[in-house]
């Protein structure tokens, strides 16, 4: 027990004694972390105040050249804006010595002014006063100078004009005809087209004049049934051996002839027979026609032409236009279009088509009001054609403006076609009435003596009166009365107006 208690005794002094021992250790150690701190706190404290101060000082730094820098710009603004207020100011100064001017000038224009008013009408004073003496040498009125100075005036216009004409014309015909004759004569030798006329047979030949009562039929029942299938008018007079099918369309004359014939080599004619002739005769020329119109779109390389416009076309085989074939003429115009576009440098193709479908309109004018240039334009129009080629087709006998290079080719290649030797017929009240009307025309003018229609109109010769008409003044007539012709005559090729002038002065020695 008492080892125990002494155990126990030494167990709880070693506790305090430790406890002791321990607190003065933690405070030793507290007491040097304190210290520690502090020491940490016033290093701190030291390093913040030196951070400071020197921020402080770079701040002012800063501010200090910002400041300069500010000072700097306000003196260059400043300076700048002195420079301004010195340019304004002279300025100001220019301008004010301009009003100065201006206005010194503007007494002066005023004063001027005043004078140049005194003068005027001291001028329209003494111009009076010139006019009334004038008036009093010369004897006339200012209404009668006047007209005599226009009729002066009148006179000089017409010499210039005169003169102006005949040069112009001299150049432009050296020109144009140079150019023209080189493409045409080109074009008629590459052609080459036969110049003979067709005239389209209405007459037929019959054996013997007995066939024309058998013709004639009982009663006239043949005749009757003949005209009543084919549309035409069968001619049966005294002319020996001949009978006359008359017919304004062209095919159907065409059918009444092949029947007709058809009928003669058989010999045997009632109206049975005639009916049945007649089928065979319009399967045939119908079969022609058809053909007439392949092989001419054939031989000008159009191969896209609507079915319609090709028989349209066939049909122009029986037609004839002055004794001249229509079909023919159409294949010749296509032609030399076609020629005179490749030598001007245009597409061949559209002018060849434009040439073949001018004169579509013949094969149906007959049946349908109106010249058969407008016809053919509706034709071409309603069958798809383009409107280049409606306008040529319309435009070549003037119907309506030319306004493009195809239908002044296609205008010349009609007429030079039409025109060339032995190409038309014409008749000789037509052919005499033409030449009354170039004759009337010519001698309707002032100074007109005579007037002779030569070369089958082709050229009219005017004397004028000398002492009524001078040298400048033919000039002018010619290209009046040319001028006129066109307007109002139609014909082929062109006319020749020729205006002769002939003074003669005789003297007799006694």
């Amino acid at each position: 027990m008492p080892e125990i208690i002494w155990l126990f005794v030494g167990l709880v002094v070693g506790i305090v004694l430790g406890f002791v021992v321990a607190r003065f250790l933690v405070n030793a150690s507290t007491k040097r972390a304190a210290q520690e701190a502090e020491t940490v706190v016033a290093d701190a404290k030291r390093q913040a105040e030196t951070l400071r101060r020197e921020a402080i000082v770079e701040a002012k730094d800063e501010v200090l050249k910002l400041k300069q820098d500010a000072q700097a710009e306000n003196k260059e603004r400043m300076r700048e804006v002195r420079a301004a207020e010195n340019r304004v100011s002279q300025r100001e100064e220019s301008l004010d010595r301009r009003v100065e001017s201006l206005d010194a000038r503007e007494h002066q224009i005023s004063s001027q002014q005043g004078q140049l008013d005194r003068r005027e009408r001291d001028l329209e004073e003494a111009a009076q006063e010139i006019n009334r003496r004038l008036e009093r040498v010369a004897g006339m009125t200012p209404e009668e100078a006047k007209a005599e100075l226009l009729d002066t005036l009148k006179d000089e216009v017409v010499h210039e004009s005169a003169a102006i004409i005949r040069d112009s014309e001299a150049r432009t015909k050296a020109e144009a005809d140079k150019k023209a004759r080189s493409i045409l004569s080109l074009a008629i030798q590459r052609v080459a087209a036969d110049h003979s006329a067709e005239n389209t047979v209405s007459a037929i030949h019959i054996p013997s004049d007995d066939l024309k009562g058998r013709i004639i039929g009982r009663e006239g029942r043949n005749i009757r049934s003949f005209e009543q299938l084919t549309g035409t008018n069968l001619i049966i007079d005294d002319t020996p051996e001949c009978v006359t099918i008359s017919c304004f369309d062209p095919v159907r004359r065409e059918i009444g002839r092949v029947t007709m014939e058809n009928l003669v080599a058989d010999g045997r004619i009632h109206p049975a027979r005639i009916e049945e002739m007649f089928g065979k005769a319009e399967a045939f020329v119908n079969q022609r026609v058809q053909e007439a119109g392949e092989q001419a779109a054939f031989d000008t390389g159009i191969h896209d032409l609507h079915p319609e416009l090709v028989r349209t076309l066939g049909r122009l085989r029986y037609r004839t236009s002055y004794g001249q074939n229509v079909l023919n003429h159409s294949l010749e115009v296509a032609y030399l279009s076609g020629v005179m576009a490749a030598e001007l440098g245009l597409d061949p193709i559209p002018a060849k088509r434009a040439g073949l479908l001018h004169d579509l309109g013949k094969a149906v004018d007959h049946e349908v009001e109106g010249s058969h240039a407008v016809i053919g334009a509706d034709l071409a129009r309603r069958f798809g054609e383009k409107q280049d080629i409606v306008h040529a087709i319309e435009a070549h006998h003037n119907d309506v403006e030319p306004s493009s290079v195809l239908a002044v080719l296609v205008q010349a290649a009609d007429a030079v076609s039409a025109a060339r030797p032995g190409a038309r017929k014409e008749t000789l009240d037509a052919y005499i009435k033409r030449l009354e009307k170039l004759e009337e025309i010519a001698n309707s003018y002032k100074g007109v003596e005579r007037t002779y229609a030569i070369q089958a109109g082709r050229e009219v010769r005017v004397m004028v009166e000398p002492e009524v008409v001078d040298e400048a003044a033919t000039t002018v007539l010619a290209h009046d009365i040319a001028h006129r012709i066109e307007n109002e005559m139609q014909y082929p090729g062109q006319v020749k107006v020729v205006v002769i002038r002939e003074s003669r002065a005789v003297g007799v020695a006694k």
